[in-house]
C-alpha cells in the first residue's frame, strides 16, 4: 500500500498548486532582482570609499543568495519528503 497525499481530495488543488508556482517564480525573479541591485550598490559604493553602504549592500546580497537557495531547497526538501512517504 502506497501513502500518498490525495490531491484530487481537496477542491481547487490545481488552483493550489499555480499559486505555489507563482510565488516561488516571484521569490526567486526577486531574489535575483535584488542580487543584482546589491551588488551594483557594493562596487560603486565600495570604490567611492562608503563603508557603510557597502557593508549594507553586501548584507542585502548575501541575503537574496540565501533566499534564493531557501525556496530552492524548499521544492527539494518537499519531493524528497513526497519520496519518503511513498516507502514507509
Amino acid at each position: 500500500m502506497d501513502v500518498f497525499p490525495d490531491f484530487g481530495g481537496v477542491g481547487g488543488a490545481a488552483d493550489l498548486r499555480s499559486i505555489v508556482g507563482a510565488l516561488l517564480m516571484f521569490v526567486l525573479v526577486t531574489a535575483v532582482l535584488m542580487l543584482i541591485v546589491c551588488a551594483i550598490i557594493w562596487a560603486i559604493s565600495g570604490a567611492s570609499g562608503n563603508y557603510q553602504a557597502a557593508t549594507k549592500a553586501r548584507t542585502g546580497l548575501l541575503v537574496a543568495v540565501g533566499a534564493a537557495a531557501l525556496a530552492g531547497a524548499g521544492v527539494a526538501w518537499l519531493n524528497f519528503l513526497l519520496d519518503v512517504g511513498t516507502r514507509l
